[in-house]
């Protein structure tokens, strides 16, 4: 199913991809996120499915489809780099630093703050090319917000 874009994903030069493409690529790291601390709990789920939904206008349903997508591309997926990459690629600083609320949203989510999230977090935001003050700004907005 994800055949084509694991194989673009993995190209050493990665092409131009799709808005869909990207927008995969942000689901999948949302759940590679709430995954990395060994437990993908229902809040982090309903998290990644707000976040898609405002962030692309979605209705639930099909938030929840992307989502579902998303967790289907992470387990395929070779590493976070390659999401990041076509991220990196697709959207200003601006929106990266959202991408990296977004990703603050879902990893705090369930309550708990995990050091292996923390750790794939500031490797996204490395990647992402979204410094640590930035990086650092965005989680405390997430903080103070409760979301």
């Amino acid at each position: 199913m994800f055949g084509n874009l694991i194989s673009r994903l993995t190209a050493p030069q990665t092409p131009q991809l799709s808005d869909e493409d990207a927008r995969l690529s942000l689901a999948a790291l949302l759940v590679r996120i709430a995954r990395s601390d060994g437990d993908y709990a229902e809040a982090e789920m309903a998290q990644i499915d707000k976040v898609l939904a405002r962030r692309y206008g979605l209705s639930p349903f099909e938030a929840t489809s992307l989502r579902a997508r998303g967790e289907d591309l992470e387990r395929q997926a070779p590493d976070t780099v390659r999401f990041t990459r076509v991220i990196k690629e697709a959207v200003p600083y601006e929106e990266r630093i959202a991408v990296i609320e977004a990703l603050w949203a879902v990893a705090l989510a369930d309550g708990e703050r995990d050091s292996e999230e923390d750790s794939i977090l500031r490797m996204a935001a490395n990647f992402l090319g979204v410094n640590d003050r930035d990086s650092a700004l965005a989680r405390q907005r997430v903080d103070s917000s409760g979301a």
